[in-house]
């Protein structure tokens, strides 16, 4: 007795003359019949005009929906990779409140971003990235007896920009007060130059008058770089 009736032959050949997929085929009839058996019913029965532009549709949205998926899995990969990292890092970041890693932390800040001593009273960090000028201070305050009235902050900017804008905007992040903020000094080459970055908030510059604290860091930081140059890894 044959396994499948001639019915259901029929019905599977006049299907596919529609333009059926051997899925929506198996779908429809009810049956979970093999592909390759499909593949042999109808390998005689003519497709319709239009059933290859059906198909490059089908398959162009399947390779969406697997793009989509895909995208989906690697970020939620990415995210638990990045959790994971955050777990390692977590406890060795907690060592910046002890005060001796803090004053590394901060020598290293000023060897790569403040600039050099000179015979002035001051040393200045420069940065757009608030973060930068967050840490500056707030290490500065951790690892020294901090006075704010040794603070002077310079915002530097783009001639289209709005600077009491930007001054409110280094304000909030910093803390300081509008009276510690010199007047803001505008790059004349940008005259007639829109900003492109719409979110760039130019770029602070912020004086701290302790020649004791300058000169302590980079000290610090000369002993730190002969230390990692007499002892190799």
């Amino acid at each position: 007795m044959p396994r499948y009736s001639s019915g259901i032959i029929r019905r599977a050949c006049k299907l596919r003359a529609l333009g059926k997929t051997y899925g929506e085929i198996r779908a429809s009839i009810g049956v979970n019949i093999p592909k390759s058996t499909l593949s042999h019913w109808c390998k005689n029965v003519p497709l319709p005009q239009k059933y290859a532009e059906r198909m490059n549709l089908l398959t162009s949205s399947n390779l969406n929906k697997a793009r989509k998926i895909a995208l989906a899995v690697n970020k939620t990969k990415r995210e638990e990779y990045l959790a994971q990292i955050r777990q390692t890092n977590l406890p060795v970041s907690n060592q910046v409140h002890e005060s001796q890693t803090a004053k590394i932390a901060l020598a290293m800040l000023c060897l790569g971003e403040a600039s050099k001593y000179n015979a002035g009273r001051s040393f200045s960090l420069g940065s757009s990235d608030p973060r930068i000028v967050t840490i500056f201070l707030e290490l500065i305050k951790k690892c020294f007896q901090f006075d704010l009235e040794k603070v002077r902050c310079t915002v530097q900017c783009r001639a289209d920009q709005n600077t009491d804008d930007l001054v409110k905007f280094w304000m909030s992040h910093t803390k300081i007060p509008k009276r510690l903020f010199y007047k803001a000094k505008i790059d004349p080459r940008t005259i007639g130059k829109p900003t492109l970055k719409k979110d760039y908030k130019g770029v602070l510059r912020v004086d701290y008058f302790d020649s004791n604290v300058h000169l302590t860091l980079e000290s610090l930081a000369d002993l730190v770089y002969n230390q990692l140059r007499c002892f190799p890894t």
